[in-house]
């Protein structure tokens, strides 16, 4: 990666502050109620949690109306059919199916309908009609578009109003129009369908988020759709494979084997920590995880699984010029030493001398140590004065420069790379979990990148020296540092050009120069600079 900077660094606060200030968005002003299609927001509520079932409510249902019909629609009672017939028998008129199911046709009978695809609704009816009117009747079927349906959507949700839709669109369709449930307030698990004042439905979304059950529910323009106000609930976060505020109807016992099913913990759960109030006073108890299914719980809990039996093994990973298995679960008292005794290489191709690790803890503190300095970077730029409006209008352009400088060097990822041979001698060093052992294969050229012209790699010459290199990639840019070259070695160490001796291998690093009249930025600069040539064996330049 490649960052080109080359101007002097100091900058004035006072006219830097309107290009890295930026104005806070309004959310949209919509004209009706209806929101707007595509992805929302998930909402939390006050406990910081989402709750569960949250993800319903993003305008994915409120794109699902369908205003035909298809082959594979299914009969639903309420559906309305035109049916004529002609020759010995005549009639025309339109059939509603019954709440039982049944289409009764006159001089007939009932006919079994419901859950009848529509592609197979006119034989069914044929059928009927020609076991009583055997000779010299035709039928003719069509099925009747739904009359739209107007829905009130009140209650604990985000915008309540009056929607439309059809009377087969589902209770998560008009939700959804009416922005979900209120995250704050609003019950995933007692959503009553009223019609002229009477419950006709009372719908829990558990089930449906769990196993896909939604009761079918037929909607009649004026239905109400009312959601209640929250039941107890329990935020859950840790060990678990659904971190959410998880619901309980009223009228449950709340306790730790109830939570246990709805909360999937993960395998490695162990331990649970309990937070909340008990006879108005502060309460908490951390217990093993069977002991916990029988805790009882109250409302506004705050459960958190933990993961707090140490595993006796750990996975360590080796790569480069290996034969065999590439991971090896050990003791966790496992050392370097030892392992390697385990790990077969190609004896011809195997770079001994260079065995290094990588290590994630490493890696991750290159990464804080990296972005402190970026942070005191800015920090600089930022307090840096001025002497006149030209200098500074200047250092206003060179501060826009520092910023994506900034945003570019955050990307960086350190490789964590530890190096454990020092002459002869490989350390005998503790494994970690996740540690990798990497063997580099033999090499008979030396890479060299950075500020050249050509990056590239050459054939590696006893009488070569580092200047031979530099040449043999077409030489130093007009960007480049020709004081500070870096040599990494293949153990992963990072050296100076000048005090050490280019072997095969190696990798020549030549960094870019830098220069500013103001030092503390400089100073900085420089710093930043080679940490990153270190931590990821990159130069980048501003």
């Amino acid at each position: 990666m490649k960052i080109r900077y080359h101007l002097s660094i100091t900058v004035a606060l006072v006219f830097i502050l309107p290009f890295l200030v930026h104005a806070a968005t309004q959310p949209p002003n919509y004209p009706d109620a209806s929101p707007p299609a595509g992805n929302k927001q998930i909402s939390f509520n006050k406990s910081g949690m989402a709750p569960y079932g949250a993800e319903l409510f993003q305008g994915k249902f409120a794109q699902g109306y369908f205003d035909g019909r298809n082959d594979d629609y299914l009969i639903m009672p309420g559906d309305r059919v035109r049916l004529q017939l002609w020759g010995a028998q005549t009639y025309d008129g339109i059939l509603e199916v019954d709440a039982r199911g049944n289409l009764f046709l006159p001089e007939i009978g009932p006919v079994r309908v419901e859950r009848l695809a529509h592609a197979k609704l006119e034989n069914a009816i044929r059928e009927k009609v020609r076991s009583v009117f055997t000779k010299n009747v035709e039928v003719y079927v069509n099925l009747l578009k739904p009359q739209p349906v107007a829905v009130f959507v009140s209650g604990f949700v985000a915008q309540p109003g009056r929607y439309a839709g059809g009377p087969t669109d589902s209770v998560l369709y008009f939700l959804d129009l009416a922005g979900g449930v209120d995250p704050d307030r609003g019950s995933y698990r007692d959503i009553r369908v009223l019609r002229r004042g009477k419950t006709i439905a009372q719908i829990d979304l558990y089930p449906f988020l769990r196993e896909g059950l939604l009761p079918p529910v037929r909607l009649e323009d004026g239905d109400v759709l009312l959601v209640e106000e929250r039941g107890p609930s329990i935020a859950v976060e840790g060990q678990v494979r659904h971190a959410a505020s998880f619901e309980f109807q009223g009228t449950e016992l709340l306790n730790g084997n109830k939570l246990l099913a709805m909360v999937n913990p993960e395998n490695n759960a162990s331990h649970v920590s309990v937070v909340g109030t008990r006879g108005g006073a502060p309460y908490n108890v951390y217990l093993p995880l069977d002991q916990f299914a029988k805790l009882p719980l109250e409302d506004g809990d705050l459960v958190r699984f933990h993961a707090d039996i140490p595993g006796n093994t750990i996975m360590v990973a080796a790569s480069g010029a290996i034969v065999g298995a590439s991971r090896y679960p050990v003791d966790k008292n496992t050392r370097l030493q030892t392992l390697l005794l385990q790990i077969a290489v190609e004896p011809k191709l195997a770079n001994l001398d260079g065995i290094h690790l990588r290590r994630r803890s490493v890696a991750f503190q290159q990464k804080k140590a990296l972005h402190e300095a970026l942070q005191r970077l800015q920090q600089s730029s930022l307090t840096a004065t001025s002497s006149s409006v030209d200098e500074a209008n200047i250092r206003v352009h060179e501060a826009e420069l520092i910023a994506k400088f900034v945003e570019k060097a955050k990307q960086i990822e350190p490789d964590g790379t530890v190096v454990v041979r020092q002459g002869d001698k490989v350390a005998d060093i503790h494994l970690e979990n996740g540690d990798e052992i990497i063997i580099p294969p033999k090499s008979d050229v030396v890479l060299i990148s950075g500020e050249v012209l050509i990056p590239q790699a050459v054939i590696w010459s006893s009488e070569f020296d580092v200047d031979d290199y530099v040449a043999g990639a077409g030489g130093f840019s007009d960007r480049a540092d020709k004081n500070r070259l870096l040599v990494v070695k293949p153990n992963g160490a990072v050296l100076l050009a000048q005090n050490t001796d280019i072997k095969a291998g190696d990798r020549i690093l030549v960094l870019p120069r830098f220069d500013s009249k103001n030092m503390q930025v400089f100073k900085d600069i420089s710093q930043i600079l080679y940490q990153i040539a270190v931590a990821a064996k990159v130069a980048i330049d501003m």
